[in-house]
């Protein structure tokens, strides 16, 4: 009998996925100014929100608020560097 794998949310368009099928996505920096960084294996320190590794799912979690929500934060979080990155995994991989 095998396990159930995981199952998250995703924060934009908050639909029940499988944890593999999601980005974690963690806060960098401090002081003013925070990055939402992609944590692809998981493993960064601190709260974490998942969310579907594309464009629509971020700008619709952008438009609600929903990352700084999920990582209980106050404030400006800058989601160029995230956004790059969706771009970039997105061109890598046609399918998606």
């Amino acid at each position: 009998m095998s396990r159930a794998s995981p199952v998250r949310t995703c924060v934009g368009c908050r639909e029940r996925a499988a944890k593999s099928d999601l980005l974690r996505v963690a806060v960098a920096g401090g002081g003013t100014t925070r990055f939402a960084v992609p944590d692809e294996r998981g493993r960064m320190a601190g709260r974490g929100a998942h969310l579907h590794p594309t464009s629509a799912c971020l700008d619709l979690a952008e438009r609600r608020r929903a990352l700084p929500r999920a990582l209980r934060l106050e404030g400006p979080l800058d989601l160029s560097g995230l956004r790059s990155w969706i771009e970039s995994h997105r061109q890598a991989s046609p399918e998606a």
